[in-house]
């Protein structure tokens, strides 16, 4: 717990971050990337370059200070951060040199503003948040049986072409076992070797049932638009990684796990690509025969972008209460309403099934961060509790709900 003698400088500081938090996340990564390059292996460089990720640190500052004292808002948040960290190897050797680096950023934007006793307060508050996060991620290194950053070699069994830019990689063992136990919707780090001393890392979504006798990673190729850089490592897999060839993964990390065995209606609510972690639960639920009330909402452009069509089609065959609703947002003349989607135009939850009481529905969402924003404040709107709206997050928006 934050001490009283500090307490009141971090909650003095909610509005300075305001205004100065981007200077200062711009700064810390500059200074730190500076000192220690090798880090530049462990953070994402297309959100470092689009200025994503300062952002996004701002904006996770300001949300931990500003809920400092509400341990209860913060917790799921931590636990989402502890498994991305776990994902991309984070060790307690690194929370020094981060600490260092914030500390020295934020001094040398504030000037004058930065006293001793305000320093003294954020030094404080950094390793409270610090210790919080090293003792959760050794708890769950030990849970999974990973030591960090380690990394197992899988071999590409096929690949697949799936829909518009985007494929299908199914991975084994090299004697041709699945790489490990997983729970549905969670994910994988896959590294990219891009040159011979720079790797990078990123995390896609498991796609396919935990009992498959492999892994199925689904992955866009990102070309980049509207400012945004081309994803480095999406395009790498698309332009290189064949059948036979082999590639480093970690083990299975997330915590958007939605809970199997409930008997609430279970809505899960994704768009273009983020149907992927969606659809091992729905691979898994067939597997097990639910009986289970469930909603399939789903996305995308049009028919050529339907992301894993035949694979939802097969096992929303097997569950009897599934109900579903596809939107194509501009439907080619080759799509066939009724067959291929169910309503033209923008998914609009106003005008699609959803459980007759909506505040006993468990509902997932996961897509593009301004999807999964509008159907969260529609969601709210009609009636759902927000602790029952979980969103799955691999960007820089990991901290934005605290804010919204």
């Amino acid at each position: 717990m934050l001490s009283a003698a500090s307490r009141p400088y971090i909650d003095a500081s909610v509005p300075v971050l305001r205004e100065h938090g981007h200077a200062i996340t711009r700064r810390f990564y500059q200074e730190m990337f500076a000192a220690h390059p090798e880090l530049h292996n462990l953070f994402n460089l297309g959100n470092q370059a689009s200025g994503a990720q300062p952002q996004s640190l701002a904006a996770s500052v300001l949300a931990y200070a500003s809920h400092i004292d509400q341990p209860d808002a913060l917790a799921p948040v931590l636990e989402r951060i502890v498994h991305k960290h776990a994902a991309v190897g984070i060790t307690p050797a690194h929370y020094p040199i981060v600490g260092r680096h914030l500390l020295g950023a934020i001094q040398e934007v504030l000037g004058e503003a930065a006293s001793p006793a305000l320093m003294a307060a954020w030094d404080e508050a950094y390793w409270l948040l610090a210790g919080e996060l090293i003792a959760a991620e050794a708890r769950l290194y030990q849970r999974v049986g990973q030591t960090p950053g380690a990394l197992q070699r899988v071999r590409v069994l096929r690949r697949e072409a799936d829909s518009a830019g985007v494929d299908s990689w199914y991975l084994q063992t090299e004697d041709g076992r699945s790489p490990g136990g997983f729970i549905p919707g969670q994910y994988v780090s896959v590294a990219a070797p891009l040159s011979a001393s720079h790797r990078q890392l990123r995390q896609y979504s498991l796609s396919d049932s935990p009992g498959a006798p492999h892994w199925r990673l689904t992955i866009k190729r990102e070309a980049g638009s509207d400012g945004a850089p081309a994803g480095q490592v999406s395009n790498w897999l698309h332009q290189h990684v064949q059948a036979g060839d082999v590639l480093s993964v970690s083990a299975a990390f997330g915590d958007f796990q939605p809970r199997l065995d409930d008997s609430a209606p279970l809505v899960l609510i994704s768009a273009g690509v983020g149907v992927t972690p969606m659809l091992s639960v729905l691979a898994e639920l067939a597997a097990r025969g639910s009986q289970r009330s469930l909603y399939w909402l789903y996305a995308c452009r049009d028919g050529r972008h339907h992301v894993l069509r035949q694979a939802a089609d097969a096992a929303l065959a097997q569950l009897p209460q599934a109900r579903r609703q596809v939107c194509y947002q501009q439907p080619q003349a080759s799509d066939r309403l009724g067959a291929d989607y169910q309503h033209g135009g923008l998914l609009d939850l106003r005008q699609a099934p959803l459980p007759a009481e909506l505040s006993q529905g468990d509902y997932y969402l996961c897509g593009p961060a301004a999807f999964m924003r509008a159907q969260w404040q529609t969601l709210l709107a009609l009636g759902a509790p927000a602790a029952r709206i979980h969103r799955e997050v691999f960007g820089p928006e990991l901290l934005d709900h605290l804010l919204d």
